[in-house]
């Protein structure tokens, strides 16, 4: 299985950073309004660049004037196990310490999806 974490995120606006480890990278959305827990809750995601698989650990301060200044915290962490993909819509199931059950990525237009606890 591969590892996915949540990093909560300090910026200019306060928001969650999903992360899921995929082909050599990890795969990035940035969730405004945080991984729901809930079943049946969406939140928007909005995709980001891929960050290095180095990153999955990352907690501190990104300086001023740097890409994602501010302050970052890990808030949830685990493995998942990829149910099925397709270009539209991501399905898997994520075993975490906070985060634990199915979730689901469909994606809406450009690098707009919805994070979907089902």
């Amino acid at each position: 299985m591969n590892r996915f974490v949540v990093q909560e995120h300090h910026a200019g606006h306060l928001h969650w950073d999903f992360r899921l480890e995929k082909e050599g990278v990890l795969k990035s959305w940035a969730v405004p309004k945080g991984v729901p827990e809930e079943r049946a809750v969406k939140r928007l995601a909005v995709q980001v660049e891929d960050h290095d698989i180095s990153y999955i650990d990352f907690e501190g301060i990104i300086s001023e004037g740097q890409y994602g200044a501010g302050t970052v915290t890990i808030w949830d962490h685990g493995t998942y196990k990829l149910k099925d993909e397709s270009p539209k819509r991501i399905l898997f199931e994520v075993y975490g310490k906070r985060l634990k059950g199915k979730y689901s990525l469909v994606h809406l237009k450009e690098k707009q999806w919805l994070l979907i606890k089902i």
